[in-house]
């Protein structure tokens, strides 16, 4: 059996694990296993491609903005073009508007709105409010620059690896990854929807992680919206949809509770979407050009889960960002860098605050 030894093994190569691995590679040793073939398998590759500063409670909302800054350093350094202007419309009844919109949102009159997204039926909402910060993002592009990021730096990325063994002997872990043997310091639990069964199989206690189902569609239509408007979301979470280069991307926004696995979607889910989106919208949607589901992990507090467990020095839960995945994911991978190496924020270009405020927020239970 092949033997390898690092500082820290993340467990899980999706946009969590690539973007903790390519944050910590200038620091410590890492190697990095993904179970599929495939990285970004799973949930990551079943984004909304959506990064809203505006969506999620307080502590999420301050890590979406320090991806947002983390990104744009990354454009400017590279050219890539990570992410591009679009902003997130909110519409629906007053109440439900007044409830859901984020603090940084700003109320639109009615008119505005119809003209911003001129698909909408006039008589289906009654209020509407705007992020224009929020910009969609190319997460094939984004997975890939943090794979070879990690890669060039020394991680070790190996896929069909599923872990099928974990022991720690109070000093190190011995992990069996696929045909591995793999010996390091800490592991990192970034698992996503498996990750409570990782850390059952590592001998510690679960984190209350649920995977909840989230479908999606592209669509062909016959009055689709132009790349670059609005995405449009139901303040009630029945529905959205955005323009996308194939058509337009719509989702009912369920988030149901789900078993660990390769979700898809369930008959009629779409179909009956489309029905209550020609409702109260003149999309025209004529034909669905693919559809799939993925799993949004998260604990009951809506937060995500990062930091050592609290019973057990060498294992850090990196899991539960829910459907924050992207839009949290280098703002949390900087503070799992600072929690795991000991790095001062400010050596990072992190404010020392926002480190220590998040990591009170996120920690285990």
């Amino acid at each position: 059996m092949s033997s390898l030894e690092c500082d820290i093994l993340i467990i899980g190569g999706g946009i969590a694990g690539l973007s903790l691995a390519s944050a910590l590679a200038p620091f410590s040793s890492v190697v990095l296993v993904e179970s599929e073939s495939t990285l970004g398998y799973h949930t990551s590759s079943r984004s909304a491609r959506q990064l809203i500063p505006s969506y999620g409670p307080g502590p999420v909302v301050d890590l979406t903005r320090r991806t947002l800054e983390l990104l744009s350093g990354v454009q400017s350094s590279t050219g890539l073009p990570l992410t591009v202007p679009r902003s997130f419309l909110l519409i629906g009844s007053e109440a439900d508007v007044e409830a859901a919109a984020g603090a940084s949102m700003r109320r639109v009159p009615h008119a505005e709105a119809l003209e911003l997204c001129p698909q909408l039926r006039p008589d289906a909402f009654g209020a509407a409010a705007i992020d224009t910060d929020s910009v969609g993002t190319d997460t094939d592009l984004l997975l890939e620059y943090h794979r070879r990021s990690a890669s060039d730096d020394g991680v070790l990325i190996l896929t069909g690896a599923p872990v099928t063994s974990a022991r720690y002997d109070g000093t190190g872990w011995s992990v069996r990854a696929g045909y591995r043997s793999i010996t390091a310091e800490v592991v990192v639990d970034a698992a996503g929807a498996w990750a409570d069964g990782v850390a059952e199989l590592c001998g510690i206690a679960p984190q209350g992680l649920v995977p909840l189902r989230r479908t999606a569609a592209i669509v062909a239509a016959g009055n689709a919206p132009p790349v670059g408007t609005p995405m449009v979301a139901a303040a009630d979470g029945s529905f959205y949809y955005r323009p996308d280069t194939e058509g337009v991307l719509i989702s009912p926004s369920e988030s149901e509770p789900a078993e660990a696995g390769d979700a898809q979607p369930r008959p009629g889910d779409v179909e009956r979407l489309i029905d209550h989106l020609a409702s109260v919208t003149t999309l025209d949607i004529t034909s669905v050009r693919r559809s799939w589901t993925g799993l949004r992990t998260e604990r009951a507090s809506g937060l995500p889960v990062v930091g050592f467990d609290v019973g057990h020095p060498g294992f850090f839960w990196h899991a539960g960002q829910g459907g924050y995945g992207f839009q949290t994911s280098s703002g949390i991978a900087e503070l799992a860098t600072v929690l795991l190496t000991g790095a001062d924020p400010a050596d990072l270009g992190a404010d020392p605050s926002r480190i220590l405020a998040a990591a009170s927020a996120l920690r285990p239970a």
